[in-house]
């Protein structure tokens, strides 16, 4: 272990260091700004982990490029029924009433019927499980977990208005996937904005030039696919029809979408597709796909993985030739 030199520049799909110069474990994350500081929360997928326990990443920084680790957040099994189970794409908000950070989970896995004693197969257990800190790095305590408005929820993604108001976004098979509003305290679910009928996961959202962005990933499993996007004037719809966000044999140059964060600047605003590049056999070796979009007028594109920097302060974002 080695303290990482201070850097400018991101490389998509490059092994990307911490502080302490280990590769980044922060898988399916989300990412939340609490005044200057931004914290990364992710599937935490180094080798040799606890196998009885299911760890998040956390992380932070303040430029969005050099980022200090802080801790493993460690879940035990939520549910004695679980045969085997998953926690997948944790994201965190921050309620500013209650001053409490509220980390939503995928909990998922097979399930023993309690009487029959049967057992059901593949993510059959689609719940979100919520968990509440008074600190962003824990500890975590895990308070719930359910069928967000009664309906299976896989893949979560995060979204953060520009009013401050907090959603999370669920795929529902075989429905679509949902937009739902949370509770003022973030603890629970508390009303639907939308069903997108598309079956996708990996759902992200941006508000940007009056008009919301969503995206989401075909349900391909860990193989990447072409990644598409659909506009609204509101959370609620009508929603146009999906469009690739980038060329479709490029299967989104291999990743697949998280988040997207919306930098805001003193000169540009310029949005930043989070994705991962999954490999499933090394998942410690999983990689990070980010870069800013290509984005306005009802138009987003996802530009080749190159190497850029991001000035947070000015909103600016260049492409290193």
């Amino acid at each position: 272990m080695h303290s990482q030199a201070q850097t400018d520049t991101i490389k998509p799909t490059d092994i990307w260091p911490d502080n302490n110069g280990n590769h980044i474990q922060a898988h399916g994350g989300g990412i939340i700004k609490v005044k200057d500081d931004y914290y990364w929360y992710g599937e935490y997928r180094s080798k040799g982990l606890d196998t009885n326990y299911r760890f998040v990443g956390c992380y932070t920084s303040k430029d969005l490029v050099n980022w200090k680790f802080i801790t493993t957040i460690k879940f035990g099994k939520p549910d004695s029924t679980l045969t085997y189970w998953v926690v997948e794409r944790p994201k965190v908000y921050y309620n500013e009433r209650t001053k409490k950070y509220v980390m939503y989970l995928h909990i998922d896995g097979g399930v023993r019927d309690p009487v029959t004693k049967k057992v059901s197969g593949g993510y059959s257990y689609a719940r979100v499980g919520v968990a509440i800190s008074d600190g962003p790095s824990g500890p975590f305590t895990l308070i719930s977990s359910f069928r967000p408005l009664g309906h299976e929820s896989r893949d979560i993604g995060q979204f953060i208005d520009d009013d401050g108001t907090a959603y999370l976004v669920f795929e529902d098979r075989p429905y679509g996937f949902r937009i739902a509003k949370l509770s003022d305290d973030y603890l629970t679910v508390e009303k639907q904005m939308s069903l997108i009928p598309e079956h996708m996961e990996g759902g992200a959202i941006v508000h940007y030039g009056g008009l919301y962005y969503a995206i989401g990933s075909s349900l391909t499993g860990w193989s990447p696919n072409p990644n598409k996007y659909a506009t609204a004037t509101s959370l609620a719809g009508p929603w146009s029809d999906f469009k690739d966000i980038a060329p479709p044999e490029t299967n989104t140059y291999g990743s697949q979408s998280t988040m997207l964060i919306k930098v805001v600047g003193s000169k540009k605003t310029t949005v930043i597709f989070m994705g991962d590049i999954w490999k499933p056999k090394t998942q410690w070796d999983s990689r990070y796909l980010w870069m800013p979009l290509e984005i306005g007028d009802g138009k987003l594109s996802l530009p080749k993985p190159q190497p850029w920097t991001l000035n947070v302060k000015t909103g600016e974002a260049k492409i290193v030739n």
